[in-house]
C-alpha cells in the first residue's frame, strides 16, 4: 500500500491509498471529544468549538472495497469505474499504517473506534470483514467496530453483538426515493430493515442522509423502527462533483460534517 495524498484538518486527516494492483481507497483518521458518543442532548455538535484529541474518542475509518457496486447518488466512490473487495489483510493494514503515522496508542483512548464506512458495502465483503475484526479484537482489546450496511439481502446479523455495532443506511422514508438514492436492486426494503436485531452494546443507528425534507416522515419511522432497537441520525451530503451531477443540491441539514 502506498499513500498517494493526504488532506489534513484540524481533528485528524484522510488518506488517498494505491493498491499493490493500482486500486485506489480512502482511510481516515480522526478524533474528537468524548461526549460526543452519547449524543445525550439530541444532537452530537461541538459544544465549545474544542475537538479533543485522540485520548478521548480516536476513530480509524477504513474501506472494505476499493470502488463500489452500489452507487448511492451521493456519494464520491459511484465515479469509480471498477470495483473489488479487499482481503482481510488489506482491511488491516489500513488500521495499521494510521496507528504508525499517528503515533498513538489506542489502550490510552476513552473509545478506539474502527468504522467500516469509508469505500464499499461490508455485508458484500462480510467474511473478510468479519475475519479482519476478529485479528484487530484480538490484538487491541475492547475495540468498537461500526458497520455501515445499505441492507443486503440475505444478510447475517446474529454476530453482530457487543462492542459491535450496526449502522443502516435509510435516506428516505419513502421507497421509490429511497431506491432512487440507493440504486442497489439486491437490497431490504424498509420494513425488513425495521425487523434487524442485533445483541450490540448500542442501539442500530439509522442513518438519514436528508436531501430534503420531505424524506424524513416520523409516522414511517414509528411505525416500521423501535426506539428500543433503533436511534435516528440525520447526516448533511457531504457535497462532491458526484453528489452535484445528481442533482442533490446541499441538502437538508445545514450543518456539515467536519470532514
Amino acid at each position: 500500500m502506498d499513500i498517494v495524498k493526504k488532506i489534513s484538518f484540524a481533528n485528524g486527516n484522510v488518506y488517498a491509498i494505491k493498491l499493490d494492483d493500482g486500486m485506489m481507497i480512502e482511510t481516515t483518521e480522526t478524533f474528537l471529544p468524548y461526549y460526543t458518543k452519547d449524543c445525550a442532548s439530541g444532537t452530537n455538535s461541538l459544544v465549545d468549538g474544542k475537538l479533543g484529541d485522540r485520548s478521548e474518542r480516536w476513530m480509524i475509518g477504513v474501506s472494505t472495497m476499493s470502488g463500489c457496486p452500489c452507487h448511492c447518488k451521493f456519494c464520491a466512490t459511484g465515479n469509480m469505474p471498477k470495483w473489488r473487495n479487499l482481503t482481510s489483510i488489506e482491511i488491516i493494514e489500513q488500521v495499521t499504517i494510521m496507528l504508525e503515522l499517528s503515533g498513538a496508542c489506542p489502550s490510552e483512548s476513552k473509545e478506539f473506534k474502527i468504522n467500516y464506512t469509508r469505500m464499499g458495502e461490508p455485508f458484500l465483503n462480510i467474511e473478510n470483514v468479519k475475519n479482519a475484526i476478529d485479528f484487530i479484537s484480538n490484538i487491541i482489546p475492547n475495540t468498537h467496530h461500526y458497520i455501515s450496511t445499505i441492507g443486503i439481502n440475505g444478510s447475517d446479523f446474529s454476530w453482530i453483538k457487543d462492542n459491535i455495532t450496526l449502522q443502516v443506511s435509510l435516506h428516505s422514508c419513502e421507497e421509490s426515493k429511497r431506491d432512487e438514492l440507493i440504486p442497489f436492486p439486491n437490497k431490504m426494503s424498509i420494513s425488513e430493515l425495521g425487523k434487524i436485531r442485533t445483541d450490540s452494546n448500542l442501539k442500530t443507528t439509522l442513518n438519514m442522509t436528508l436531501v430534503d425534507e420531505n424524506d424524513f416522515d416520523i409516522n414511517v419511522l414509528k411505525e416500521n423502527f423501535s426506539s428500543d432497537n433503533f436511534f435516528v441520525k440525520l447526516s448533511p451530503i457531504n457535497t462532491n462533483e458526484f453528489s452535484t451531477q445528481n442533482g442533490l443540491g446541499n441538502g437538508a441539514v445545514s450543518a456539515k460534517n467536519i470532514l
